[in-house]
Parts: C-alpha cells; sequence; structure tokens
C-alpha cells in the first residue's frame, strides 16, 4: 500500500529534511509540498491526498485553521518546533506529533500508526457496504430510540463532536462523524453540501444562486443549506443530464 503524502511547511530546510527522512519509506509517495495554508488547502481538496505531514506556525494562517477549513481531511502528521501544541493536536484527531528535528525513530513510528489507520478503513469500507433508501436504521438520543428508513431522513449535520438527524419532526444526536457517514450513504442519494452538512438529494424543495458561487439549497423540511464553493460544480454535475 502506497500512501500519497503532501508536505506542508514554510521552510524550505524542513520540507528538504523531511523529504529526506521520507526516503527510507517506500510506502510513502510525496505527492507535493506547500509552504502556507492557502495553497495547501488548494492541493488537499483537489488531489485528496492520504496523508499531510503538517508544520503549525506557519505566516498567514496556522496548521489547526488549516484543518477548520478542509471539507476532505486527510490523515495529519504534525511536525513543529514546539511541544506545547501537543494535546490541541490530539483535539483535532491528529495522528501524531513530531518535534524537531525529526527522529527517524519517530517518524517510523508515526508512519506505522497511519499503515494501520488506512489500512483499517479500507478493510471496514470492504465490509460494510453503501446503505439503500430501503435500509432503517437505529437512532439512539439520550433514552430516546427510533427506527427510521433512510429515504426520511432529510439532513445529517455537525453539532460539537455529534451529528444531528433531521427526519419528521426529530433531530437527535448520533456518535458518528460526519466523515463516517458519508463512507456509508448511497452517494447517488445523499450529498456531502459542506464540512457540516450531508443533504439528502430527494428533500430538495429548490436551489438559488448564493455568495462567491455557492448555491443555497431549501430542504422540504424548512432548512437552509449552503452548498460550498468548492461543492457547487460536484453538485452540478451530479444533478444535471
Amino acid at each position: 500500500m502506497v500512501l500519497k503524502a503532501l508536505i506542508i511547511d514554510d521552510s524550505r530546510l524542513a520540507r528538504n529534511e523531511l523529504r529526506r527522512l521520507l526516503e527510507e519509506h517506500e510506502e510513502i509517495f510525496i505527492h507535493a509540498e506547500a509552504s502556507d495554508a492557502d495553497s495547501a488547502r488548494e492541493i488537499i481538496e483537489e488531489d485528496h491526498p492520504d496523508l499531510i505531514f503538517l508544520d503549525i506556525q506557519m505566516p498567514g494562517k496556522d496548521g489547526f485553521q488549516l484543518i477548520e477549513e478542509l471539507e476532505y481531511i486527510p490523515e495529519v502528521i504534525f511536525t513543529t518546533a514546539y511541544n506545547e501544541y501537543a494535546i490541541r493536536a490530539f483535539e483535532v484527531n491528529a495522528l501524531d506529533y513530531l518535534v524537531k528535528p525529526i527522529q527517524p525513530q519517530r517518524l517510523s513510528t508515526a508512519i506505522r500508526k497511519v499503515r494501520e489507520k488506512i489500512g483499517e478503513k479500507a478493510d471496514h469500507q470492504e465490509k460494510n457496504e453503501r446503505l439503500k433508501d430501503t435500509d432503517q436504521v437505529f437512532v439512539k438520543d439520550g433514552e430516546r430510540c427510533w427506527f427510521v428508513q433512510l429515504a426520511d431522513i432529510r439532513l445529517f449535520e455537525v453539532e460539537g463532536n455529534n451529528t444531528k438527524v433531521y427526519f419528521e419532526k426529530e433531530s437527535p444526536l448520533i456518535t458518528r462523524t460526519l466523515n463516517y457517514l458519508e463512507s456509508r450513504l448511497d452517494e447517488r442519494r445523499f450529498f456531502r453540501a459542506n464540512r457540516q452538512q450531508i443533504i439528502n438529494l430527494k428533500w430538495i424543495q429548490r436551489i438559488e444562486p448564493w455568495f462567491s458561487g455557492s448555491l443555497k439549497v431549501y430542504l422540504k423540511g424548512g432548512e437552509e443549506v449552503e452548498i460550498s464553493r468548492r461543492q457547487t460544480q460536484k453538485f452540478k454535475d451530479l444533478m444535471s443530464f
């Protein structure tokens, strides 16, 4: 398994050193490099690397701000000269946190974690086929429980560390992440509108042009969802003849 990686660091010397260390790891293919958050975001959203090596302190936006802006989030290994960000790094689900100068043994440990994590994802996706409209799912929020047909769910929306499920007049919270739900849902029926929401295409009532080339979608249940600029073209391709 070869993993496509992106190195993000404002220091050319640091990028070169990491590239040199990664020469020992044939399973890592360095797809590209970026020296700032904005150029890194464009590469990530367009090319979907498996892994990013991400510096924290950079001119302009820092590494944490970059992650907050991403719609597609690859596996993350932070690389930094400072150790005080470690707790925050793991709060955003980073796989590892390497302090510069990076030690070869620590790098090997981090890469092993990435291989195991991505391997587990691949195994899980093979075992779990996409759910159909007619499938019923079990939803539990506290003491309340429902069996809901997927066709009746019009919206999934991130709320904190949970996801809110909209059906009928209910909107309970579940512990599944939006990325996990996207991997299980039928992509012909459910569409990732932005980082925070997945919509059921059959529940769309009307669509309007919105700011900066994005779209505003109005659902039959009354919810309003903005399709991000980056997802708008994909949405148009999906919905056109």
